[in-house]
């Protein structure tokens, strides 16, 4: 049998290691799991999330710790990035990244490009009204004339201005045009109100490398062993940022929040807390996509009914990320997609 050995070239970086075996030396270029975060601001989370995909895959040195990445998976991040970059979904990407001949690459590319198309002609739709309604607010600003936006025909004189062909055609009609724009556009983002209430919860916080994973290992171990889903059948599972990353800061930290019966005793590392709940906004999302908190957070910005309300836990202003399917997922053992509601803390404006 061949021996082989591993011989460390750069031991605070791990930049690059030797194979030695009987045959010669064969030199590799590696990266660590954490050069790569910060090489590329992507976190640890997103890149643990990739491996379970498929998308990229790590190496374990012997002797060390924490893992790292040759330079084909950092090639592979680097194409993930990009694609993601252009709104291409994790399970595509797996489908282009293994596409020898690229027909199945085409129809991705065809189908997003459609789907693209779409979504810019009901933009377009929503701009040219705007448009409109801006130039006739102007002049009748200057003429010192009321123009009274909440009247049908003068919305319906704004629809027709962009439809001269369709005018002998029935107003409905018409209004469908902008109707189905703001479907389009709604269904990118589906926001739901809902309450989340009072509860005690059981608190386990890391921070360092793979905070989540680390803090998650632990929780899911506890609710496991604990009985948890036979002593609170309804447990619910919070998690947030805390401190949350910043920018030249290597490390952050992550808190997973799970709701036990109020007098149920712990054990370090977990802490007793109180989550007080309260309105929130929710977005559900498949794990991975955590790019689509900043749309979220910006169309609450603009909502007419709702304004963000910060408060605790300030890890992410009272953001919270709670996870979906821990019933089949942590407890039966059966890997269902991963689903998680992005949470955003609301008020009725004015309040």
């Amino acid at each position: 049998m061949q021996k082989i050995s591993i011989e460390i070239v750069d031991s605070d970086t791990v930049s690059s290691f030797r194979i030695i075996t009987e045959g010669g030396i064969r030199e590799m270029e590696t990266i660590s799991i954490s050069q790569v975060s910060k090489q590329f601001n992507v976190s640890t989370r997103m890149l643990r999330y990739y491996e379970k995909a498929g998308l990229i895959s790590s190496m374990c040195i012997p002797d060390y710790s924490f893992r790292v990445y040759d330079t084909e998976a950092v090639k592979r991040l680097q194409q993930i990035l990009v694609l993601r970059k252009l709104r291409v979904p994790v399970k595509q990407i797996a489908i282009i990244l293994d596409d020898a001949c690229q027909i199945h690459t085409l129809e991705v590319m065809q189908k997003n490009l459609s789907e693209l198309n779409e979504e810019i002609a009901a933009l377009n739709t929503v701009r040219d009204i705007l448009k409109i309604l801006v130039s006739r607010l102007d002049v009748s600003i200057r003429k010192k004339v009321r123009l009274d936006l909440l009247e049908d025909t003068e919305l319906m004189d704004v629809i027709r201005v962009l439809n001269p062909s369709k005018t002998n055609l029935k107003e409905e009609h018409s209004m469908d045009e902008l109707v189905n724009a703001s479907k389009v556009l709604e269904g990118k983002m589906e926001i739901r109100i809902v309450y989340l209430p009072p509860a005690t919860v059981a608190a386990c916080q890391h921070t360092g490398e793979n905070p989540e994973e680390l803090a998650g290992e632990k929780t899911y171990t506890f609710i496991k062993e604990s009985n948890l889903s036979v002593l609170k059948p309804d447990f619910r599972l919070y998690g947030f940022n805390n401190p949350s990353p910043q920018e030249g800061q290597a490390e952050y930290g992550y808190e997973f929040w799970v709701t036990i019966p109020d007098n149920m005793e712990l054990q370090e590392p977990f802490v007793k807390k109180r989550f007080a709940g309260g309105l929130y906004a929710a977005h559900c999302i498949k794990f991975g996509n955590f790019n689509e908190w900043e749309t979220f957070t910006n169309l609450l910005k603009y909502n007419e009914e709702y304004e963000i309300d910060w408060r605790e836990p300030h890890g992410m202003g009272g953001c919270l990320e709670e996870e979906l399917n821990i019933f089949t997922n942590i407890l039966e053992g059966v890997k269902k997609a991963e689903q998680l509601d992005l949470l955003i803390p609301i008020k009725k404006r004015g309040k």
